[in-house]
């Protein structure tokens, strides 16, 4: 169980993304987050433990429930050979910062979305982020 796995944890961090992709190859209809990663995110969070949620992909992807049950989330893009810049984010030794350079979705639905749509209802807006 998750439980017995975070006994004494201070923080669950929980990477995921998407599948390695190309051009047309890439093209989906939907773009989910992984399920085994949404629900570790949700034992964690039923367990009581503080949760970090690390996204490496190339677009934002819908989220779900998720992302109430993170309490952080670093989209970290495609960092290629430099993981060890997020794991510097990760371990403190590097103050975050950063804003979102496009809107992220609450739905595939919600796709093409821009700032300044009749109805624009992002999860994060345009610039959203946090830094310190």
């Amino acid at each position: 169980s998750i439980h017995t796995a975070t006994t004494g944890a201070d923080v669950v961090v929980v990477v995921a993304g998407e599948q390695p992709y190309a051009e047309t190859s890439g093209d989906k209809a939907d773009l989910p987050l992984p399920a085994q990663a949404a629900t570790l995110l949700a034992a964690a969070k039923a367990a009581g433990q503080k949760t970090v949620l690390v996204l490496i992909s190339g677009r934002p992807l819908v989220l779900g429930e998720a992302a109430a049950n993170a309490d952080a989330i670093v989209a970290a893009w495609l960092p290629g050979s430099e993981g060890a810049g997020v794991a510097d984010v990760l371990l403190g030794d590097v103050a975050p910062s950063g804003k979102l350079p496009m809107t992220w979705p609450a739905s595939i639905s919600q796709l093409p979305i821009n700032v300044g749509d009749a109805v624009y209802a992002p999860l994060y807006p345009y610039g959203h982020g946090l830094g310190w």
